[in-house]
């Protein structure tokens, strides 16, 4: 293998095939991307065990003397042509055991893997593809995928289920303590019942970050493949039934109240700041918990009550209030954070049911977002 390419084409495919690379792995050779050539074009691969990347380079750049395979270490390969700073690359294969790489004045000769010991990755046929908009897809991912679950002891919740019915993709994701959910019209399309991992998501995320096309979404029983451009980045699908979360949201609220979105936003990661910790009941992870309280008065206040460090109180004035009774609830404040940055909206409602009951938060122009929470006891 003997080619040479502009480095900056290079490196912008290297930054993709990155989002494939595990940082250890039990099988050593998946550390490595492995470079294929033909004679008109570049192949880049990596994988993990949730995903699989590869990248089809055939630029003006590129120029191909020998056609060839190798396997090289990702993460230091990345790095060298990162650092490197001439505008072409020359890369070629010394005794089958080394990679030369030159650019400018500098050489750098790596310890090369065998390509006859990296898996043969089975990509998803490019066949009845779905086209969405990326912008579409983004939107997904940043409305929901926080919400899923960090623990792996229920693994189908570590992941976003998206269903498509009916020309509606209704994406949901919870960890069984808040629940976050995103309804979009696509175009006409089978139905499908699939759940993605939050980790190829947020991955998947980060390749498409500056990409504004169309994606063609490709599946198959237990995989899913998004083509664009010269990208294809395919994930594994988790297997399990997702939860019916349909009758989880409520239908009636008789406390509503109206904020400013970023007023509110402010006001809880002011009083946050001296919240005690509560942990969830799989003792793995803590979260802040402060209480928002609507007096008689129609006044409305956070505050949480820290017996280690003291209190914190803030009062805050909504846009509108429909209340029936006084009520105070309690709940993670890292969760209300999290659900009020998913919305555009410039003004959000509390959609209350009860002091221990699930609470709705919703956007003025964010028709088709749920955000969820469910409260913590204040005893």
């Amino acid at each position: 293998m003997n080619l040479t390419i502009d480095r900056e084409v290079l490196l912008e495919n290297l930054n993709v095939i990155s989002r494939g690379l595990p940082n250890k792995s039990p099988m050593p050779i998946l550390t490595g991307i492995k470079l294929y050539t033909t004679e008109s074009d570049l192949f880049l691969t990596s994988s993990n065990s949730d995903i699989s990347v590869e990248v089809d380079i055939n630029d003006s750049s590129l120029q191909i003397e020998d056609a060839g395979q190798t396997v090289v270490p990702g993460r230091v390969f990345i790095e060298i042509i990162r650092k490197i700073n001439s505008r072409k690359v020359n890369l070629f294969l010394s005794d089958d055991k080394i990679l030369v790489i030159k650019s400018g004045n500098s050489e750098f000769k790596l310890k090369i893997m065998d390509s006859f010991d990296y898996p043969k990755i089975d990509f998803v046929p490019l066949e009845n593809p779905l086209t969405i908009s990326s912008d579409i897809l983004k939107d997904i991912i940043k409305s929901t995928s926080f919400a899923t679950a960090q623990s792996e002891r229920k693994p189908i919740l570590t992941g976003v289920n998206l269903i498509n019915s009916l020309g509606k993709l209704i994406a949901t994701a919870t960890d069984s303590f808040r629940l976050s959910q995103k309804i979009v019209e696509i175009p006409e399309y089978k139905d499908f019942n699939i759940v993605i991992p939050n980790k190829s998501l947020d991955e998947l995320l980060k390749a498409i970050d500056s990409y504004d096309g169309d994606l063609s979404l490709y599946f198959s029983n237990n995989k899913l493949l998004i083509a664009y451009k010269n990208v294809c980045f395919q994930t594994r699908l988790l297997d399990g039934n997702y939860p019916d979360t349909s009758r989880l949201i409520p239908s009636d609220f008789p406390t509503v109240v109206k904020f400013n979105k970023d007023e509110l936003l402010d006001s809880v990661e002011r009083v946050s700041l001296l919240s005690p910790r509560d942990k969830e009941r799989d003792k793995e992870i803590t979260y802040s918990i402060i209480k928002l309280t609507i007096n008689k008065d129609r006044s409305v206040e956070i505050s949480t009550t820290n017996s280690s460090m003291g209190d914190a109180k803030e009062e805050i004035i909504p846009t509108s209030i429909d209340v029936a009774n006084p009520i105070t609830i309690g709940f993670s404040s890292k969760y209300l954070i999290e659900a009020l940055r998913s919305f555009l909206s410039t003004e959000i409602s509390l959609n209350l049911t009860g002091e221990i009951r699930p609470f709705i938060i919703r956007g003025e122009k964010d028709n088709n977002l749920t955000q969820l929470i469910l409260p913590v006891r204040m005893d």
